[in-house]
């Protein structure tokens, strides 16, 4: 170990040996780990005195898990299982979840021991908080950038220069705006469950202990994160545009707002590829510049935090042991660790 400090190389962290059906999401103060047949949450209770301090401490009080059945429509049609579809679908499911799981966390932090406080948002409400969130990022990303490159479209006069402008100006809001999130004190706890979601899921991974002492030796660096998928979701972007050429305004708007669901299916099979073959020096190569973004949206979590990452996680491993799941059912799941 000294040699290693004294050639001023960290020693490399142990990975994960194989990928298995689990994925998870950062909430308010827990995690949500979903399988191929459950999903759970795991949140850290304010105590009595934290409640009745508006400007409290992080929560101290006990583990609240609760544990919820789930069937994927993936499962259940087989004709949504065709490569890209199937992203699309999976991508789906996965942002009612995390936002379902978000709400359940909301409700543990205001003093509902149980987390039921949340459900009784109606499915209007549901579908609002959904559409509202494409919303914003199907403009901010794609309507915002073709917006301001076409004021400048007439001096182009080069379909090829167009596009690649604007996928340069959408990368770069993007980077900006993860830069802005890392820089909100407001979400380092979140940031530092995120941390502890990807070292929970290492751990099972790698078929160690699920302790916290243990999930901390692994990396916070995840190959299937949502941060690494948004990355790859502005490269293809680039390549998906670049056959429309130079449109009326009108259909150049068309086609960032409809190719969006495209991007994601072909986003969401280059990440199940490259999570599966994570060990090939070319695609190590790859999915580096993602994993490097995820610097910013993780911070190393303490053994509090780790500890409630491994109670969601043990809450899905303990409800789908027995039947026989292996990596094979990872489908729906790649893009959620």
């Amino acid at each position: 170990m000294a040699a290693v400090h004294a050639a001023g190389v960290r020693p490399a962290l142990p990975t994960a040996a194989e990928d298995r059906p689990v994925g998870g999401q950062a909430v308010l103060e827990g995690v949500m780990m979903r399988g191929v047949r459950t999903w759970s949450i795991a949140a850290r209770a304010p105590t009595a005195e934290q409640l009745e301090d508006p400007k409290r401490e992080p929560p101290a009080g006990e583990i609240v898990v609760r544990i919820v059945p789930f069937a994927s429509v993936l499962r259940r049609r087989r004709i949504l299982r065709v490569p890209v579809l199937r992203g699309v679908v999976a991508l789906g499911e996965s942002l009612g979840i995390g936002l379902r799981a978000l709400n359940i966390s909301l409700g543990v932090q205001v003093g509902d021991a149980e987390g039921e406080g949340t459900e009784q948002l109606s499915g209007a409400a549901w579908a609002g908080a959904v559409g509202l969130s494409l919303v914003f990022a199907i403009g901010l990303f794609f309507v915002v950038p073709v917006g301001l490159v076409s004021l400048i479209k007439g001096s182009l006069h080069s379909a090829t220069l167009f596009w690649l402008i604007e996928g340069v100006v959408r990368t770069a809001i993007f980077l900006g705006y993860l830069v802005l999130l890392s820089r909100l004190r407001e979400l380092r706890r979140v940031f530092e469950y995120h941390g502890a979601e990807h070292k929970a899921i290492a751990c099972y991974e790698a078929g160690a202990e699920l302790e916290p002492s243990e999930a901390a030796r692994f990396s916070r660096l995840h190959p299937r994160c949502g941060t690494s998928f948004l990355l790859i979701v502005m490269i293809v972007a680039i390549f998906v545009f670049a056959p429309f050429g130079l449109p009326a305004w009108y259909w150049l708007l068309a086609t960032r707002i409809l190719g969006v669901p495209v991007i994601a299916g072909i986003s969401y099979e280059i990440i199940r590829l490259a999570a599966r073959y994570r060990r090939n020096r070319f695609v190590g190569l790859l999915i580096a510049p993602g994993l490097a973004l995820q610097r910013l949206t993780t911070r190393e979590p303490d053994l509090g935090q780790l500890a409630v990452a491994l109670a969601a996680l043990r809450a899905v491993i303990d409800t789908e042991a027995g039947d026989g799941l292996t990596a094979a059912d990872l489908l729906g799941l790649e893009v959620v660790a």
